[in-house]
């Protein structure tokens, strides 16, 4: 017998309606796609930090540096 925790209170799986198992079963497959979500999110902000301190990296130290090489 299963069980689902819903606001500190456990409800047995079988005993739910069959629209209260869908609700779950929905509630259950967004809760994975959040979570998936969120994973691409640190994956991409991981990826963006990398870009960002390789792009200051290949900066001059200063403005002026930068004008000198233009002219």
């Amino acid at each position: 017998m299963s069980n689902v925790n819903i606001d500190g209170q456990d409800y047995p799986i079988e005993a739910l309606s069959d629209s209260a198992k869908g609700q779950l079963f929905s509630l259950q497959a967004v809760d994975k796609k959040i979570a998936e979500a969120q994973q691409t999110i640190a994956i991409l902000q991981t990826a963006r930090n990398a870009y960002a301190n390789s792009l200051k990296s290949q900066l001059p130290d200063s403005i002026s540096s930068l004008v000198e090489d233009d002219a």
